[in-house]
């Protein structure tokens, strides 16, 4: 991704030697779009390729960039070493699409289970207990509304790949950033120019519009209702889900059922609402996850606080009850 040179000016060694790892190597082929990009509709349509690998490593660059720890900027680079096939629609499959976490839960694992990261982790005099919880470093991750190095990176990535900010645009964001301390004395990243942290904050809340629209609800729903299927009918087994989104899709296309589900899930190209199911087609009434950002600014507070426009436009977001039902077509 184009983003990812903005971050930092170079690759340090240990990142690079743990990002080139066969469990590192294995999120070139799953997406961060949770395969919506798979779908026909248009908001999906002639996005680049950007995958959790290159979030994973734009996320270590970030840490490096502003702390110059190794155990931090490991911890995120593998933050997501774990995900598997499509991403969070694994958490819709396990009943964890509120919260979505369930997706996390193997880190360890994974780390403990590529030899060769064992041997570059040991090397650098790193544990598994340093890296495999990235919870732990406040400037890799941090609880929402704040800013942290994974919830800036994937934003970021997102407000170009979307087109909804200029590469200019999003360096002048960046440019603005440098470690602060929050309400409770923790540190996080904080923006010192209070123009750019509002236009931050509204852009940011353009992508969580994004991530909780009909069209992407209703693709990881039914993506995770067609991988369901799969597993019951022996298509797919629970292994095949750490491994890629090709070989899965091959795995589909080999199968009747699940190809004729993939041909379909594929045309979704618009959505219907509705307060009442119809009878006709797939309806589903889905709820999901609010991601949101609540930008902090040096010696003024959050920008909802300083800012009325964003505090209206952030209640209005997080005010939708997600009652009604939808369908794609």
């Amino acid at each position: 991704m184009q983003h990812c040179v903005l971050y930092h000016d170079e690759i340090p060694a240990i990142i690079r030697e743990c990002a080139d790892t066969p469990c590192m190597q294995r999120l070139r082929s799953i997406g961060m779009n949770c395969g919506c990009e798979y779908t026909s509709f248009p908001r999906f349509q002639g996005l680049k390729p950007y995958s959790r690998f290159d979030h994973s490593l734009g996320a270590a660059l970030i840490v490096w960039h502003f702390t110059h720890d190794e155990a931090q900027a490991v911890a995120g680079l593998l933050h997501d070493a774990a995900s598997p096939v499509f991403a969070h629609v694994v958490d819709f499959l396990r009943g964890d699409y509120l919260v979505q976490e369930a997706t996390e839960n193997g880190t360890r694992a994974v780390i403990e289970g590529d030899a060769k990261l064992m041997r570059i982790l040991s090397a650098h005099g790193l544990t598994v207990d340093d890296v495999c919880d990235y919870h732990r470093y406040p400037i890799a991750d941090n609880d929402s509304p704040r800013l942290s190095s994974d919830r800036l990176e994937y934003t970021l990535g997102n407000l170009i790949n979307y087109h909804i900010r200029t590469f200019d645009a999003v360096t002048a964001f960046y440019d603005d950033l440098s470690v602060g301390t929050a309400e409770d004395g923790q540190p996080e990243l904080i923006f010192s120019n209070a123009r750019l942290a509002e236009d931050f904050a509204f852009a940011s809340l353009a992508c969580s519009k994004i991530y909780v629209s009909d069209e992407d609800r209703y693709a990881m729903q039914m993506l995770s209702e067609l991988l369901r299927a799969a597993l019951e009918t022996g298509v797919l087994s629970e292994a095949d889900l750490d491994t890629t989104e090709p070989a899965v899709i091959e795995k589909f296309l080999q199968n009747e059922s699940t190809a004729a589900a993939w041909r379909r899930y594929r045309a979704y190209r618009s959505m219907r609402r509705a307060e009442a199911p119809g009878n006709e087609g797939q309806w589903r009434k889905i709820a999901a996850k609010k991601r949101y950002i609540d930008p902090l600014i040096q010696g003024v507070g959050r920008v909802s606080s300083h800012s009325d426009a964003f505090k209206n436009a952030l209640d209005d977001f997080l005010s939708d009850p997600q009652v009604d039902w939808i369908m794609g077509e």
